[in-house]
């Protein structure tokens, strides 16, 4: 999964003005759904390392970061510079859904919907594959840059319908 390339400065930060509030509006609409479907729903912290990271490099990287949580101040900047050049994993959260009455499961990666309702015409799918630059879906954003919350409430919860809709035996 690669991470969104922003053309410029002002799409990043309006993409992080949007993204914590894009995330909570998510995880709300996705309980209220759980709640008239028959699906129930866990959700997953996943680590994702770049590719070609070895194992060995992986518990180098992450021993590193436990001896940064309990460094001394005059130890911290040394640790920090030799992190800064290792590769760094990035965390991905999935809702795993199992249906009440079938063996079926389903996983969906919370951050490719969060991206779907922060960017205009976002498709996982070509994201994954190729590198595409997003644009920050403006409708979310009232006309002083703050959060427009009627339309992340609307947007959120029709990609939340769709999600449903698209299970196998999925009702909302």
């Amino acid at each position: 999964m690669t991470k969104p390339k922003f053309a410029n400065v002002d799409e990043w930060q309006q993409a992080e003005i949007l993204m914590q509030p894009v995330f909570i509006r998510l995880i709300d609409n996705i309980r209220k759904a759980l709640d008239h479907s028959d699906w129930q729903g866990n959700y997953q912290e996943q680590t994702i390392w770049p590719d070609g990271v070895t194992t060995e490099m992986q518990s180098h990287v992450l021993k590193m970061q436990q001896q940064l949580a309990i460094a001394t101040p005059n130890d911290l900047p040394q640790l920090e510079a030799e992190l800064a050049r290792l590769p760094q994993p990035h965390p991905t959260y999935q809702l795993c859904l199992k249906h009440s009455e079938h063996e079926r499961q389903v996983t969906v990666d919370l951050w490719q919907l969060c991206y779907q309702i922060c960017f205009k015409n976002y498709n996982p799918i070509l994201s994954v594959t190729d590198e595409v630059t997003v644009e920050v879906d403006l409708a979310l954003l009232d006309e002083t840059g703050e959060v427009d919350w009627q339309n992340l409430d609307s947007k959120t919860k029709q990609l939340i319908e769709q999600v449903f809709a698209s299970l196998p035996e999925g009702r909302v």
